[in-house]
This record gives C-alpha cells, sequence and structure tokens, in this order.
C-alpha cells in the first residue's frame, strides 16, 4: 500500500518561492534540510495534510530550470474560491482560466503552474 508524501520543484531563489507559496497558497516551512550545496524545504498546508511541497534550491545553479511544455502541474482546492480568486488576481499570478471548468491556475516565480480548485459539492 502507498500512499502520496510530497511533490518536488527545484526552484532559483529559495526565499522568493517560499513568500510566494505562503502568500498565494498559506503554505508554510515544516521541515528544512541544509546540505553542503543545496537546501530543502517542505511547506504544508494549514489544514494538515501529510502531502507536502518540497522546494529544492541548488547552490550553483543560476539558469531558470526547462519546463518543457509545463504540462505537469500541482493542485490545490479551496473553501473560499472567490476570495482566492480576488486575492490571486491582485497578486497579478493568474496565467489561466477556464470559467467552463471552474478552475485558473497560478504561476510561481520560477514558472510552475499552480491550478486552484472550488470546493467539491455533493450531490
Amino acid at each position: 500500500m502507498f500512499k502520496f508524501d510530497h511533490n518536488n520543484i527545484n526552484v532559483l531563489d529559495l526565499e522568493k518561492s517560499m513568500n510566494f507559496y505562503q502568500k498565494a497558497l498559506g503554505l508554510k516551512e515544516v521541515r528544512r534540510i541544509n546540505g553542503e550545496d543545496f537546501t530543502i524545504v517542505f511547506m504544508g498546508d494549514e489544514a494538515g495534510s501529510q502531502h507536502v511541497l518540497e522546494l529544492t534550491w541548488l547552490k550553483d545553479r543560476k539558469e531558470p530550470y526547462n519546463l518543457g511544455d509545463n504540462e505537469f502541474h500541482l493542485a490545490l482546492r479551496t473553501d473560499d474560491f472567490a476570495a482566492a480568486h480576488a486575492k490571486h488576481k491582485e497578486m497579478g499570478c493568474i496565467c489561466f482560466e477556464n470559467e467552463a471548468m471552474g478552475i485558473y491556475f497560478i504561476v510561481d516565480p520560477d514558472g510552475y503552474w499552480v491550478e486552484i480548485l472550488p470546493p467539491v459539492v455533493e450531490v
């Protein structure tokens, strides 16, 4: 049996990325690993999910990461979709909206997309 633990993304500016994820999504640092030429920070949500986002910063990396077609993305669900949308619009980080599906995407400082989902509606 398996369960999700974390997703990793590599970042060029660790502090900038941590600030983005904290401001945009309320994620907070839950653990850190400091190596000689890297730092890894795990960001967790306020809901207490066991699944975390791992931000990896490599000391010598200077050039942006090649995200290919950027088909990979994270997805987070919010209890207040309208407030989240207004906040992200104010931050200027909304990069794509699909009104027909009722979702939108924000983009982080390194170009990674994060899908924002509304609450699950039980029928």
